[in-house]
Parts: C-alpha cells; sequence; structure tokens
C-alpha cells in the first residue's frame, strides 16, 4: 500500500502536470501522439479537474479547522465534551453535521486531529461516516433530485443515522488500541478513553497555551500547508482513479449490467464505490436511474457512497492504520447492506 502511495502520487502528478501545460498553452490532445483515445483523455481530465474542484474548497476548510484545533484547543477539552456513555456519543457525533456540515473529503484531516487531541475512534469514525449524509445540504439537494419522492430525502437521513450509530457502537466494542499511523506506540483504548503517557507527534509540538496570538497564528499556517500537502495527494490519486473509472463506464451499460434484488444493492456499493460522487451532487445521479432500479437499491447508493468511496478510502489509509482501514470498509459495506435490506423490507 505504500508503494502504491509513494509511486502513483508521483505518477498522478507527472499526468496532471502535462494536463496543465496543454490547458495553459491552448494546445489540442487531438495533436498529442499517445497510444489512448484523445477524447477519452480529454474527459479523464475533464472529470479529475473537476472532482478536485469540488472536494478543493471543503478539504481546505478541513485542513483549516484542523490546524485551528491543534494550535487553539488544549489537550483534554476535547474529551470533556463528549458525552460518557457510548450510545450518546454516537448519536451526538451522527448528529454533529447539522451544525457543521463537512464534506468527507474535509472530515478526515479534523477527525485526525480531534483523535490526537482525546477524542475516542468510535466517536470520530461516526462523525466522518454520518456527517457528509445528515447535514442540510445534502437534505435540499437530495429532496430537490427527488421532487416526485420527496420521502427519499427523509428514508436517506434516516437509514444513514441508524447505520453510523450501529458502527460507532461496534467500534466502541471492538477497537482497543489508537489504529493511527503517527500515533506512537500502541494508546490502549478502553471504552474509547485513550491511556499511555505518549502523544501523536503533532501533539508535541502544539505551542504552550500562553505563546502570543501571533506566535499561533503562524503555527496554524504552517500546520495547515502541512496538513494540505499530506491529504491533497490521496484526493489528488483518487480523483483521477476515479475520473478513468467515471469515463470507462456508460449508462447503457448500466441500464443493462444491473442485476436484481440483492445483487441491485451490491451492484450501486460497487458503483457508488468506484465513481465517488461528492454527498451533494450523487442524488442527482440517483435520480436518474430511478426508472431502472427500485427504491432500496438507490437508497443503498446514496448512503453507502458518501460513507466509503475510493477517494474516502485512499485518504483513511493515509491517516489510519491499513489492518484498521480494511476491518472498517467491511463493516461498512456488511452493515450497509443488512441495513438497506431491513429498511427496504420495513419502508419500502
Amino acid at each position: 500500500m505504500n508503494v502504491l502511495f509513494r509511486y502513483g502520487t508521483y505518477a498522478v502528478t507527472v499526468v496532471c502536470a502535462a494536463m496543465l501545460y496543454l490547458v495553459f498553452t491552448n494546445q489540442s490532445l487531438a495533436g498529442v501522439s499517445v497510444p489512448v483515445d484523445p477524447d477519452f483523455l480529454s474527459g479523464v481530465t475533464t472529470i479529475g479537474i473537476s472532482l478536485v474542484i469540488e472536494a478543493l474548497p471543503f478539504l481546505m476548510l478541513g485542513v483549516a479547522v484542523s490546524a485551528i484545533l491543534h494550535e487553539f484547543v488544549p489537550e483534554g477539552v476535547i474529551a470533556r465534551w463528549i458525552p460518557r456513555h457510548p450510545l450518546a456519543g454516537v448519536v451526538a457525533a451522527s448528529l454533529i453535521g447539522v451544525l457543521l456540515p463537512l464534506c468527507e473529503c474535509g472530515m478526515v484531516p479534523v477527525v485526525r486531529r480531534l483523535i490526537q487531541k482525546g477524542m475516542p475512534v468510535y466517536i470520530g469514525v461516526t462523525y466522518i461516516l454520518a456527517s457528509p449524509i445528515i447535514n442540510p445540504i445534502v437534505f435540499a439537494s437530495t429532496s430537490m433530485a427527488f421532487r416526485s419522492q420527496p420521502e427519499m430525502a427523509y428514508y436517506r437521513m434516516g437509514l444513514a443515522f441508524v447505520i453510523a450509530v450501529v458502527i460507532g457502537l461496534a467500534l466502541y466494542a471492538t477497537v482497543k488500541r489508537n489504529p493511527l499511523k503517527d500515533a506512537a506506540g500502541e494508546q490502549e483504548y478502553a471504552g474509547g478513553c485513550r491511556h499511555g503517557g505518549h502523544e501523536p507527534h503533532q501533539a508535541e509540538h502544539q505551542l504552550p497555551a500562553k505563546a502570543p496570538l501571533r506566535r499561533k497564528l503562524q503555527a496554524s499556517v504552517y500546520h495547515m500547508g502541512d496538513e494540505f500537502l499530506d491529504m491533497g495527494k490521496y484526493l489528488l490519486m483518487g480523483a483521477f482513479i476515479t475520473a478513468f473509472i467515471q469515463n470507462g463506464i456508460g449508462r447503457d451499460w448500466l441500464a443493462s449490467a444491473v442485476p436484481e434484488g440483492v445483487g441491485s444493492h451490491l451492484f450501486m456499493m460497487g458503483f457508488a464505490y468506484l465513481i465517488s460522487l461528492c454527498s451533494t451532487s450523487d442524488a442527482f445521479i440517483a435520480a436518474s436511474f430511478s426508472s431502472l432500479l427500485a427504491p432500496g437499491a438507490l437508497l443503498t447508493f446514496l448512503v453507502f457512497g458518501p460513507m466509503l468511496d475510493l477517494k474516502t478510502s485512499l485518504m483513511l489509509a493515509g491517516v489510519f492504520r491499513a489492518r484498521f482501514v480494511a476491518g472498517l470498509s467491511l463493516l461498512i459495506a456488511v452493515t450497509v447492506l443488512a441495513c438497506s435490506l431491513l429498511w427496504q423490507a420495513l419502508f419500502l
């Protein structure tokens, strides 16, 4: 995995640099001698750049919040704010997005910083899963996309809430060690509370509480730059891998390939993972398939994609240990499928 990130980032950087050169020199891809269809390459460029531009503001907002948390929030404050009872904690984490609606791209650096500040892992992951869906912006976009089926927006919020709570409680019961890559030592978690005498590397460089405001702001800018470069490479690589996949999938092929029954749910989970749409716009894609698929499969698409997609997987793998990311991905997939099928049987 580390080899993929190392050399994949270099490869994507070279491709992006070449594309930007062609854009700024106003050259046509048709005149470039490559063994790939120029139209396909042009489509990949357009989709890749649009994905990066769409996610970039949220990523910048996320790293800004992360840097401010690092310098201005003292150690232990976050832990005191979190409800003691695990159920109350995951419910609160599932609803934070109503007040702080961040895209999944912007939440990964924020949650990493919050966990370093003392937030239990199960609370942080619950926030990552729920906030991209349970927020007013996504509710409004889903309502607009499904104007003839207004209940879909409510179903999406309700199903996402149930899944996030279930996964949060499962992590509370199973995660006993700090899964962050930069955690110093094997810090134990007992019910989500961290023990051990070491702090992550970044926390060691926090300025004293009485440091001048100017120094804290300067340090925040430095941390913001480091965080952006750290997370940006995963976003960039994920966006252009997604662009290749999106440009190679046609709607006609999808219409003929979608199976029935449980297979339609599995298919839409895979589709959501690969195309990696933002949660504020994926409802319009789902609505375009409303004549081909049952509402249950569309709900699976609308919930699974924001919780786990290709670019999010790469960003999670850059923050958490590979074993934790693999286990979390499997847990998300199984829980979304089971809860979606149950929801379909009860309400659809």
